[in-house]
């Protein structure tokens, strides 16, 4: 007698079979559309490869480097043009950035196991009082020196041996002034007739940008040490506040033979940010008045870590071949140091420093 078979056991075999060659056939179809995706002579990436970051580049870094306000670079606003229109001189042409800024600088030891405020005074009046390089041609406003240059505070080294003569001669010279509101413009003028472009960027001019004379421009800028935060960039597009590296970037600067800086206390920042962010090696000579009489904007401690914050700033000068040639104290000004009259210290200094690597 024949065996009588068991009812569907047949298709459920045959489902099986079809099942396991459906399979089969998206297997190959997934390989085969990996494979056509993948660039010629490329292995194909492994599965799940899509889903991770960039080698060196983790997950939400290029978010935080736009908006962070310490970047080092600014995100251009839509159609390439940045929010302050540009005159002639200054078309948006700026370059990249290759270095990322410092987060903070490196401060000196204390001056004395006390870590008294009378240690680290003494040791910053004796620092900024000491020339470090000689120079031998000083002036105040072009290729004439002065008779009695140490009488006056605002003075560039016109030694051969640091090019900015050659640069003045050759009508290729560029200053940065950086004010707030002084009527003193003679050191601008003159070194505007001697044939060097200067720019001026004072907040209180009346015009984004002004051309007063033929090398002499005038901006309705001002420096500071960050840039607005984008959030409130996005709201006030013509916004006058810039760090001096955005500012370099969006003129197309990408040297300056001579930064004048007289920022009533705001000193202190700016210059953290210029080395933090690697700004001063764009930089030829360095002119700037310091204001002792208070710590100055956003610098804060006990009068001791004040003053080391302000040696520490002045010695990375040095580090980056920074040398000061020419110290100037204003005894017109009231003689108070943090407020106090001691160690016969002027509140106001006018410093001068030359890049000894300046090209």
């Amino acid at each position: 007698m024949a065996r009588e078979r068991l009812p569907g056991r047949g298709c459920c075999a045959l489902r099986r079979c079809l099942l396991a060659a459906a399979l089969l056939l998206g297997l190959r179809l997934c390989a085969e559309l990996q494979r056509a995706g993948s660039p010629p002579g490329q292995a194909p990436r492994p599965p799940g490869s899509h889903l991770q970051p960039a080698p060196g580049q983790l997950r939400g870094a290029s978010r935080r480097q736009v908006t962070y306000v310490r970047s080092g670079r600014r995100a251009p606003a839509r159609g390439g043009r940045s929010g302050t229109p540009e005159p002639g001189c200054c078309a948006l042409r700026g370059r990249p950035r290759l270095k990322g800024p410092r987060w903070q600088i490196d401060l000196q030891p204390w001056a004395g196991p006390a870590r008294s405020l009378d240690e680290e005074a003494l040791r910053f009046l004796r620092y900024i009082s000491t020339i470090q390089i000689a120079c031998d041609h000083m002036s105040t406003d072009s290729l004439a020196t002065d008779s009695s240059p140490t009488e006056k505070p605002w003075l560039v080294c016109l030694d051969d041996r640091f090019g900015l003569v050659h640069q003045i001669r050759n009508k290729q010279c560029r200053l940065y002034s950086l004010g707030l509101g002084s009527d003193d413009t003679h050191f601008e003028v003159g070194m505007a007739s001697s044939g060097c472009e200067v720019h001026r960027f004072d907040p209180s001019v009346k015009s984004a940008h002004v051309l007063e004379s033929e090398h002499l421009w005038y901006h309705r800028l001002s420096i500071d040490w960050r840039d607005p935060h984008p959030a409130v960039a996005a709201q006030k597009p013509y916004s006058n506040t810039r760090k001096l590296g955005t500012i370099l970037n969006e003129f197309g600067h990408h040297k300056i033979d001579v930064l004048k800086a007289d920022l009533e206390s705001a000193e202190w920042k700016v210059l953290e940010n210029l080395i933090l962010e690697d700004v001063l090696e764009q930089i030829g000579q360095l002119i700037f008045e310091i204001h002792l009489h208070w710590p100055g904007f956003e610098v804060s401690g006990s009068d001791s870590s004040v003053v080391r914050f302000w040696y520490s700033l002045l010695k990375e000068l040095e580090l980056q071949d920074f040398r000061l040639f020419h110290s100037y104290k204003d005894l017109s000004k009231p003689q108070l140091f943090l407020k106090k009259d001691i160690f016969n210290a002027s509140s106001c200094y006018t410093l001068g420093w030359v890049n000894t690597r300046w090209k």
